[in-house]
C-alpha cells in the first residue's frame, strides 16, 4: 500500500516458472474466502500458513480503478477469522494458491501458483504511483498483462476460472 492509503499494483500472467526459480523464492501457503457484499466493495479473509505459524487477516477493498483501490486491512486471530468464515459467499470458491515472495530491482515481487493451472501463474507488484516505472524480472516469461483484464482479480477467480491461453 502506498502512504495515501492506496493500493496500486499490476498484474501479468506469465508462463509457470521453473522449480529451481521457485526455491529461490520465500513461500506461503494461502487460503482466502469472499465474505458476501455489494457493490464495488470486495471483502474477504485470509489464512496465510508459513512453515513455523499462520496469520490471518481481514480485508475490505474499494474499487477505484482497475489499477487503484482503497484497502483497509488488518490482522485478526483465529477465532475471529473463524467467525468471519461464517459470512463466505455462497456464490464463490475460496482461492486456494501458494505465494512465492521475491526481490528484483529492490522491489518485492509475488508470484501466484493455482492449483487449477498447469502452464500458467500470476506476477504481481504493488506501487506507490499509477506511472511508477519498472522492469519486470528476468527469466519469467510474460504471456501479458492483466491488470486491466477484470477476470483476473482474485476476487473474479472466485467466481469463474479463465481457461489458459
Amino acid at each position: 500500500m502506498n502512504i495515501d492509503g492506496f493500493e496500486i499494483e499490476r498484474k501479468f500472467l506469465i508462463a509457470m516458472p521453473d522449480e529451481a526459480f521457485l526455491k529461490t523464492c520465500s513461500a506461503s501457503a494461502i487460503t482466502q474466502t469472499y465474505l458476501a457484499c455489494e457493490g464495488n466493495t470486495s471483502e474477504r479473509v485470509r489464512e496465510r500458513a508459513y512453515p513455523d505459524h499462520c496469520e490471518y487477516t481481514h480485508t475490505i477493498k474499494y474499487r477505484l480503478n482497475n489499477m487503484r483501490r482503497i484497502e483497509d486491512e488488518r490482522v485478526i486471530d483465529e477465532n475471529t477469522y473463524t467467525t468471519l468464515l461464517k459470512r463466505a459467499d455462497p456464490a464463490r470458491r475460496p482461492i486456494r494458491k501458494v505465494r512465492y515472495c521475491f526481490e528484483h530491482d529492490g522491489r518485492l515481487w509475488e508470484l501466484d501458483v493455482f492449483p487449477f493451472w498447469k502452464n500458467s501463474a500470476y506476477l504481481e507488484i504493488e506501487l506507490t504511483g499509477e506511472n511508477e516505472a519498472f522492469t519486470l524480472p528476468p527469466g519469467l516469461r510474460l504471456k501479458r498483462e492483466v491488470t486491466d483484464d477484470p477476470r483476473y482479480t482474485n476476487a473474479a477467480l472466485s467466481l469463474h476460472i479463465p481457461d489458459e491461453e
